[in-house]
């Protein structure tokens, strides 16, 4: 990469870590009142994700899914009621899957630590640890001091969460909103580099991009007849196909090789090579030192978004619910 370049990149990263909406929070928030919670929250998740390894990206996009909507604030949580329909219920959210081990954790916090670890703060400890358990150490810093919010609404997440299908001006229009950049956009993406999808998500790109029968042109020729065979038409909606190609299980920066080879599974992967400095950035993210140090950061900025502190929301006694 050129010099000059390299230094822009740098200072697009630095704009976006400097803005970062983190000033409610701070690190060890509960060295008073529950010393143990991070040593909590590690085991558990560890312990989980051994026995599942598919828990990594589930507890990774429930994170995800919860920050795009009201902050970070653990709405996501939240069942529904007789008179709302939460988040959970929303299209894009009935395949997030992880909350009994958010479940797990908070019943063991409550009972060394009653009423004084918000449900957000253990989500998002529980993501970071989910990812960090192939490294054997935690891969980035969280600031915590999150409170709970007492609202969840279906709606909100059906218009508040990037479609697999968007485009990149759409993709990073919805990234800006909360004050997340271009690298953001980019690096966040690699989440992509653990976990699965199902085929109905693949099913345009594969058999009728255009409405004429037809496979998305900027998807390699090679790729798309292995997916055509990993995902048959009629698609049967419960067939599942690795988000990153024979690298699923493995947190790493293949995800960003197989985007520089037109493998990007989703229609929101592939629009990430539709503009010339997100395009340049996943070839940057191909180095796995810079990726890993990258994502990390932008973690930590996707974890502050809107987060709800101080006097306001609450600490809930049970995530599902608010309290009485």
């Amino acid at each position: 990469m050129k010099p000059i370049i390299f230094v822009l990149f740098i200072s697009v990263m630095c704009l976006g870590i400097c803005n970062a909406d983190n000033k409610k929070l701070k690190m060890n928030y509960y060295h008073k009142s529950c010393p143990s919670v991070e040593k909590i929250v590690k085991e558990i998740t560890w312990s989980k994700v051994a026995a599942d390894p598919t828990l990594a990206a589930k507890l990774l996009r429930l994170h995800y899914h919860d920050c795009f909507v009201r902050g970070c604030d653990a709405s996501i949580l939240l069942d529904s009621t007789p008179n709302n329909s939460g988040e959970k219920t929303a299209v894009p959210n009935r395949s997030v899957g992880g909350y009994e081990v958010i479940d797990d954790i908070k019943k063991k916090v409550e009972q060394v630590c009653p009423h004084q670890v918000s449900c957000a703060d253990i989500l998002t400890l529980a993501a970071r640890d989910a990812v960090s358990y192939q490294f054997g150490r935690s891969m980035w810093q969280v600031p915590t001091g999150r409170k709970d919010g007492r609202v969840s609404i279906a709606s909100e997440a059906l218009d508040s969460l990037p479609s697999a299908s968007a485009n990149f001006s759409t993709l990073l229009g919805q990234f800006q909103d909360n004050n997340l950049d271009i690298v953001d956009l980019v690096t966040l993406s690699g989440a992509h580099t653990i976990g699965v999808t199902h085929c109905t998500l693949v099913a345009r790109r594969l058999y009728n991009f255009t409405g004429k029968g037809d496979v998305d042109p900027s998807l390699n020729p090679n790729y798309a007849t292995t997916l055509r065979k990993l995902c048959p038409n009629p698609i049967n909606r419960a067939t599942i196909v690795e988000m990153d190609p024979k690298s699923s299980f493995s947190f790493d920066s293949h995800y960003f090789e197989a985007l520089n080879q037109h493998m990007g599974l989703l229609g929101s992967d592939a629009a990430l090579m539709t503009n010339s400095f997100s395009a340049l950035i996943v070839r940057k993210m191909q180095n796995p030192h810079v990726f890993l140090a990258f994502f990390g950061r932008s973690m930590q900025k996707m974890g502050g978004i809107r987060v709800i502190a101080g006097g306001e929301g609450e600490i809930r006694k049970n995530c599902r619910v608010v309290n009485a």
